[in-house]
């Protein structure tokens, strides 16, 4: 994959800055995302990776505006194509969705209804952002839509219910609905855990070749690394609400410098060598409520030291377009 910083310097598409979203509850505002810099450029795919309860989601969720209560944005900056969009309105924020970026999930049958047919719920989505288009123009375009993300038999498929389709057909279907209007930005929710290998590698196929149709931004927010080193340009790993290094997907797999990002790598297996046992890294993430001092990793990273326990590491440049939130960065270390 082609590096960021070989490439000329043109303003993203997204940029968030500071980015804190929380959760109220009796003991105060609970951060979920806390302090998220990232920045996605026009038609490139940034991967967002990290265990459950990283705040994956959440930072997705921000993105669109869709955080429920009681969550909400306490601070940051969003600038999409030049427009703030915690500035905007309800209503000038609802245009945007769908029109100017998208969203899909990772299990399409929660997403879509179950009681309307597949065909009624692409169209509604047309007409949203084309009141005037008639009904027949509308069905021509889901047709079309259906098409064009490889549905077999798209007219019989426009009158079939959710229930009628298998898992694969449905994340077309998702696809099919949010680049109906040809969005600027996709944000990629886990869009293939639910599904088996072969059905994973298609629908990666398909988001890969309507990118280029469409030169459109995506986010692909996932926990499996062989999805991130096959789609994204650059990568971000997120830790208990925070980015923890962040760089192109060559060399974030090259030379992984966040012991984090280092046990992640090295838990998965890999076909160009051998290895007798698999790293682990111990414990789990720590609640969003019950955060620990310092750096949030530390309890569980074989490298900590006191001072890992006190002072908040910042996400810091180790060299030209690669990021890492350690005190001990640059670590010499190999994923054994």
């Amino acid at each position: 994959m082609a590096s960021l910083t070989d490439m000329p310097e043109t303003p993203p598409l997204l940029r968030i800055e500071g980015l804190r979203t929380v959760f109220r509850s009796m003991a105060g505002d609970i951060p979920a995302v806390d302090g998220v810099d990232i920045e996605v450029p026009k038609g490139r795919t940034l991967g967002i990776v990290g265990e459950s309860g990283c705040g994956k989601s959440v930072l997705s969720l921000s993105v669109m505006r869709l955080v429920a209560r009681p969550g909400r944005i306490a601070a940051g900056r969003i600038m999409f194509d030049g427009r703030d969009l915690l500035a905007l309105d309800e209503a000038s924020m609802r245009g945007m969705r769908g029109a100017d970026l998208a969203m899909i999930f990772q299990e399409p049958l929660t997403s879509l209804n179950p009681v309307h047919k597949i065909g009624f719920q692409i169209t509604e989505a047309m007409r949203a952002h084309d009141p005037k288009a008639s009904a027949q123009v509308l069905k021509a375009r889901a047709i079309a839509a259906l098409k064009r993300v490889r549905i077999p038999a798209p007219e019989r498929r426009f009158d079939e219910y959710p229930h009628q389709l298998s898992g694969g057909m449905r994340q077309r279907v998702m696809i099919a609905m949010v680049l109906s209007c040809q969005p600027k930005l996709l944000i990629a929710d886990e869009p293939t855990t639910a599904l088996d290998v072969t059905i994973q590698a298609q629908i990666l196929d398909l988001l890969r070749e309507l990118q280029g149709e469409f030169g459109m931004s995506i986010i692909l927010i996932t926990h499996d690394l062989g999805v991130i080193a096959e789609m994204a340009d650059e990568v971000a790993v997120m830790y208990a609400g925070r980015i923890v290094e962040r760089a192109s997907a060559s060399r974030l797999f090259e030379d992984p410098q966040h012991p984090y990002t280092i046990g992640l790598l090295g838990s998965v297996p890999r076909l160009d060598e051998e290895r007798e046992t698999l790293l682990a890294i111990e414990g789990s993430v720590p609640p969003p409520f019950a955060l620990p001092a310092g750096c949030r990793f530390h309890p569980r990273c074989p490298f900590a030291e006191d001072a890992c326990t006190k002072e908040v590491p910042a996400l810091k440049s180790i060299q030209p377009g690669h990021a890492v939130a350690c005190l001990r960065a640059p670590i010499e270390a190999v994923v054994a």
